[in-house]
């Protein structure tokens, strides 16, 4: 248990210490603050000088990581352990990165390495296939759609980096299904021509609900443009542990791409789940991002915690969650391909660490996971920047910016970077009242006296800062593996196994009772709220 080690004590004595400090006053203090408290990493920059923390602060939070074990737990991960103790697997994300010729790592004693480079080569000559048209529709046309059918972390890591990597993308426009609302696969559907489509269906057990409805709706929509039967192997392809229940929907094995049980879902973009990415990028580009990806595990396993870029990212969080008492956490990055990583963290972050009970099913003991949530700057900041500037609560910020962009219209670049800079500096300045007069100093005295409280910022706010040349293969792969690694170091911390997320299932197992109940004649047997939902739907669909 975290607070019962001498290092959570000393830490708690060191906030109440220090919890009155301005970062004003540190970097007053220090004017080398940056160059102390700064890191990089193949040409990546991790600035967490804009924090409140001191050298003294890092060495407690070093000492806590020390004494909860975290070394030999990353050793255990690394090396096939079952670490996940919820569904008694391995957590082997790394292993997907690894280069063939790596040290063997052993799952119930089996080499794992050759079966993950087998079904990489697999999935990475199909997708060149179909870039370069060798691959053709059941008509004979070329390919020129690929839809990937899938949900949760089977949908949000692929499409981050497809969307990321937009600068990279090759002749195949890829498209993401994974909204149970009929209304995503119906518009997509609208745009698409079932010659030139295929369709990828990614779930592990080929049997996760809101994916396979959207897998019937697809294949129906294939059968209706009178499309043969036989040429469905040629249109779709899977993702999936199960492959007989793949070849009964038509899909034969030589298109189903294994997924293993040591990945979860929001880990496996590394693997076959990657397939989009691989038909976006190509492989080069996909093998890329697997090699940045595995220099920051390089970086992870073999960096001492002071040093260590995501053990710092955790342990600062964890000051704020468990000392500040944060209300959670914000990622802006300021570049509008990658507009859906806050929606991806969302969920590494939220479904790994939302628990309240420890890997052994007790109690926590701590607050665990916060609310994670995010934007693209700069549009944020006319938005919920308000709260972060001048509201109640705390709520650290991670700004991702890339120093050059592709596209090189007019000031933007320069202006959006600009902006990601100084709302970091505001946020740590903030802005005092004798400062507010001094900029209202041409007003009336009546206006300064009334509009100086309201342009003061508490500032003390803090903030990371990671800056990368631009969004390529390998930077994203580095950012994506850090947050990982991040993830899995809270939840060391807290005592919380980050690997599982049964809370996403019991809202599953009641819509399977509520569905057959919407229909007339089925009675609703629920608490009076349940009921009276039920019955409204039951109107309405009769109207």
């Amino acid at each position: 248990m975290p607070t019962s080690t001498a290092a959570w004590q000393a830490l708690t004595a060191h906030y109440q210490a220090t919890a009155n400090i301005h970062m004003r006053e540190l970097f007053a203090a220090d004017p080398q603050r940056f160059d102390t408290m700064h890191e990089t990493l193949h040409g990546l920059l991790f600035d967490y000088s804009k924090n409140r923390i001191s050298e003294e602060t890092l060495t407690l939070l070093c000492n806590l990581a020390e004494e909860i074990g975290l070394g030999s737990q990353m050793q255990a991960m690394k090396n096939g352990a079952k670490i996940n103790t919820g569904e008694n697997r391995a957590a082997l994300h790394t292993a997907l990165r690894l280069p063939e010729n790596a040290e063997p790592v052993l799952v119930d004693g089996e080499n794992i390495l050759p079966k993950i480079h087998l079904e990489l080569d697999r999935a990475l000559a199909f997708a060149e296939s179909i870039i370069n048209g060798v691959h053709t529709g059941t008509t004979g046309k070329r390919i020129t759609d690929f839809v990937h059918i899938g949900i949760g972390g089977s949908d949000l890591g692929p499409q981050v980096c497809v969307q990321s990597l937009k600068a990279y993308r090759k002749n195949v426009a890829v498209h993401f299904v994974s909204n149970a609302d009929d209304a995503e696969i119906a518009r997509t559907l609208a745009v698409l021509d079932p010659e030139t489509t295929v369709f990828c269906i990614a779930s592990k057990s080929f049997g996760t609900p809101e994916t396979l409805l959207n897998a019937h709706a697809a294949r129906n929509w294939y059968r209706d443009a009178g499309l043969p039967e036989s040429g469905i192997s040629r249109h779709f392809c899977a993702i999936s542990s199960n492959v007989d229940t793949a070849r009964n929907f038509g899909i034969p094995a030589d298109r189903v791409f294994a997924m293993f049980d040591w990945v979860g879902g929001r880990y496996s973009v590394w693997s076959a789940i990657g397939l989009p990415v691989m038909v976006a990028v190509g492989e080069t580009r996909f093998r890329e991002l697997l090699r940045g990806a595995h220099a920051m595990d390089e970086h992870f396993f073999n960096t001492p915690f002071r040093r260590n870029i995501p053990v710092l990212m955790a342990l600062l969080h964890v000051w704020y969650n468990n000392f500040h008492l944060s209300d959670g956490h914000t990622v802006v990055p300021y570049s509008h391909d990658m507009r859906r990583f806050p929606s991806w963290l969302n969920q590494l972050d939220m479904e790994s660490c939302g628990k309240s009970r420890t890997a052994g099913g007790q109690p926590v003991a701590v607050s665990t996971g916060g609310i994670v949530f995010g934007e693209e700057g700069v549009n944020c900041q006319h938005a919920y920047f308000q709260l972060l500037h001048q509201g109640t609560r705390l709520i650290p910020c991670d700004f991702i910016v890339p120093m050059t962009t592709p596209h090189r219209v007019g000031h933007q670049h320069r202006f959006t970077v600009a902006n990601a800079f100084a709302q970091a500096e505001a946020l740590m300045r903030g802005k005092t009242q004798t400062e507010a007069e001094a900029e209202l100093a041409n007003q009336s005295e009546a206006e300064c006296t009334a509009l100086a409280p309201q342009k003061t910022f508490p500032g003390n706010r803090p903030s990371n800062s990671f800056l990368i040349d631009k969004i390529s293969p390998f930077n994203l792969g580095m950012l994506l593996a850090a947050y990982e690694h991040k993830i899995f170091v809270q939840g060391t911390i807290w005592n919380i196994n980050p690997f599982d997320q049964w809370g996403v299932e019991y809202g599953k197992m009641l819509a399977k009772t509520i569905e057959p109940e919407l229909n007339l004649g089925h009675e609703p047997k629920h608490d009076s709220s349940t009921n009276g939902l039920i019955r409204f739907y039951r109107d309405c669909q009769e109207r």
